[in-house]
């Protein structure tokens, strides 16, 4: 897979086409990923009267559904520039053998 969980991606097919977003979860088995804001789906739950504090509310909830991952595009982010600079800043304290 081209992309992994926390990466910037771009929808280039499909209903939701040109929506940004983050990869929340990938299914390497299936091809898919999970972005969100992206495929919006409503799963029905039940009432149950199980669980720790014994009911459960049901209803209606609204969930990101995964799609495939030819139909993203990996984005350039800006969030791992700043953990290569955190990095490097480590490796020039190493080099001098200074302690922080």
């Amino acid at each position: 897979m081209h992309v992994k969980k926390g990466d910037l991606v771009k929808v280039i097919a499909g209903k939701d086409k040109g929506a940004k977003g983050r990869v929340i979860a990938t299914h390497p088995r299936e091809d898919r990923v999970v972005v969100e804001g992206v495929n919006m789906i409503k799963k029905h739950s039940k009432e149950t009267h199980q669980g720790p504090r014994g009911a459960k509310t049901g209803g209606v909830q609204t969930m990101e559904g995964p799609i495939h991952v030819s139909n993203v595009k990996k984005l350039k982010d800006d969030k791992p520039a700043a953990k290569k600079a955190a990095d490097e800043k480590v490796d020039d304290a190493a080099e001098t053998g200074e302690d922080s």
